[in-house]
């Protein structure tokens, strides 16, 4: 088997371990919230706690997973926190069955669930990288970015109906099902990760060696503006979904499964930008496909201030959803592929893990605070703030174009020198 071939084969394994989990993942959509209120009838504090803490805590024991794992080959570390997670999920039915279940154990299984995402999520990239050629990285960052919208559509509405058929748990069981499938697509896909070169002695890892990644990403002038966009933009997303459920499930009336489709009909969107990147890169260059895409998904959500009752209220969210969501597609397949590109192979999962921990534990932070403003303003004003803030977030990607325009030149240059 050819290198060309070799590399398709352990991919299209990856790609198939990746679409498995990432389905059994969305299945199991607040799963654990559902669980919460259902099995044990928490109240709304202790379901937030599920919602925020699990996720946050979880990001902050996975930072110094992240210098462990560079100096180890990736494909035995993804297929560890798949094992890792499906055995702590199946924790949560056994102690269904045995009626020991409570919100303490739940709140373990998230936090040690989120630490594994992060893990895994880095070391996918770093496989990527060492098995993908550079020139089909963007084809393979577009088809992982289009399973997760297909994952996204799909895996919310059949969880939604297996709980109402099976039961709360039931969406656990399945997760937990999807990480051992993975596991075993993963240990199908042979070798051909880099084993990484430890230096030579070993040093001894130390409390600053944890901040590696974000000293690699704050000192780079391409990866520091991108950084800062993207944990702003998904924070300030991801700050405002809970307050717009309060929104249109409480004093719009929409039922349960109205918002639902409002989220499950745009994933569309996401499909169709996935597979646009690569000829919008072909034909625009990466350059001005990050900085048209990136500004375009930071100006549909004000829109959702403005939601009303009724059909045209719904066909508003869809619309809005669909526009933004479409731009995502379009932008986070070619800024996956720049951040590998433009990170060294001795330092993708360090850089990787510090993006992702940020990431989270700003989702937490932003929206225990917008969760504040929304009980002193109402939830719509505080859709609207958040709204109001993205389309300043575009402004973090002048500079880092600007930067790209005068490496360009000076390309250029040397290319006729």
């Amino acid at each position: 088997m050819d290198g060309r071939r070799s590399a398709a084969w352990r991919f299209g394994w990856l790609w198939t371990a990746y679409g498995v989990s990432t389905f059994g993942t969305r299945f199991a959509f607040d799963a654990f919230a559902l669980v919460a209120l259902l099995v044990l009838h928490a109240g709304p504090a202790e379901v937030s706690l599920l919602a925020a803490v699990g996720p946050a805590v979880g990001a902050v024991l996975s930072v110094p997973l992240g210098p462990w794992v560079e100096y180890r080959r990736k494909r035995p570390v993804m297929i560890a926190t798949d094992l890792v997670r499906c055995t702590v999920l199946l924790s949560v039915p056994l102690a269904y069955a045995l009626d020991a279940l409570t919100v303490a154990q739940l709140l373990v299984v998230s936090v040690t669930v989120a630490a594994a995402d992060i893990t895994f999520q880095a070391a996918v990239g770093a496989y990527v990288k060492d098995v993908v050629p550079g020139e089909e990285l963007l084809r393979a960052n577009g088809r992982l970015e289009s399973t997760t919208w297909t994952a996204t559509m799909l895996g919310p509405p059949l969880g939604g109906a297996a709980i109402g058929w099976f039961g709360p748990v039931t969406t656990v069981v399945a997760d937990a099902v999807s990480y051992l499938l993975s596991a075993g697509a993963l240990g199908a896909a042979g070798g051909g990760d880099r084993r990484p070169e430890r230096p030579d002695p070993r040093p001894r890892l130390r409390a600053g060696d944890l901040l590696d990644g974000w000293r690699y990403i704050l000192r780079s002038r391409e990866l520091r503006p991108l950084f800062l966009n993207t944990v702003l933009v998904n924070g300030l997303i991801m700050a405002s979904s809970p307050l717009l459920v309060v929104l249109m499930v409480g004093p719009l009336g929409f039922s349960p499964w109205q918002y639902g489709l409002a989220f499950a009909v745009p994933c569309v969107g996401g499909l169709v930008g996935s597979r646009l990147s690569r000829r919008l890169v072909a034909r625009f260059g990466a350059r001005r496909v990050l900085g048209v895409a990136g500004t375009l998904r930071a100006c549909w959500s004000v829109g959702l201030a403005f939601v009303g009752p009724g059909a045209a209220g719904l066909i508003l969210v869809i619309v809005i959803e669909f526009g933004l969501i479409t731009s995502m597609g379009v932008f986070n397949p070619v800024f996956a592929t720049r951040r590998l590109e433009r990170t060294p192979a001795d330092r993708v999962v360090r850089t990787l893990s510090a993006w992702s921990a940020t990431g989270k534990a700003s989702v937490a932070v932003l929206t225990a605070l917008w969760g504040l403003l929304a009980s002193v303003t109402g939830p719509r004003t505080a859709v609207a703030v958040a709204g109001a803030l993205l389309p300043a977030t575009a402004l973090l990607l002048l500079p880092r174009r600007r930067e790209e325009a005068h490496q360009e030149l000076d390309r250029e240059a040397q290319a006729k020198a």
